[in-house]
């Protein structure tokens, strides 16, 4: 009779042991994924603002009339986008809270012509075009 319940002693214990292992894994596994999430969605960040100040430069320096029009992925997460006389200034809320993130560039930006830029996640189709003395920016 003794051995019965050493058996399952035993064998709740190992039971126990495994359970924890799996918990702890899948523990630092999601806490590794959000710190990945995080860091997708700054690059995505990093390459729609480097693709509009890229092009804004590429625009300005060949002169007015110059206009291109841009495909460029927005993350979501995007609270809000501010655009200076030479800043594109976002916030970003990611798993650290809110994040303000900004892109220099070298030629006067301006957004007062149009619309500004939307903070909904997607491809924006943002037509860029030179003016005498800045670059405006319009979502189309």
């Amino acid at each position: 009779m003794g051995k019965r319940g050493q058996i399952s002693v035993e064998y709740l214990i190992v039971v126990g042991f495994v359970t924890f292992l799996i918990v702890g894994i899948l523990g630092v596994a999601f806490f590794y994924a959000s710190g990945i999430r995080d860091e997708i969605k700054i690059n995505q960040l990093n390459n729609f603002a480097n693709k509009i100040i890229s092009s804004s430069e590429s625009v300005f320096y060949a002169g007015s009339p110059s206009k291109v029009t841009i495909n460029a992925y927005l993350p979501a997460g995007v609270k809000v986008i501010e655009i200076t006389s030479s800043e594109l200034i976002f916030d970003i809320e990611i798993s650290s809270g809110l994040n303000r993130i900004s892109f220099s560039s070298n030629v006067p930006l301006d957004d007062t012509q149009g619309s500004s830029l939307s903070v909904s996640e997607g491809l924006k189709r943002i037509e860029i075009a030179a003016q005498l003395d800045r670059v405006s920016f319009r979502e189309v």
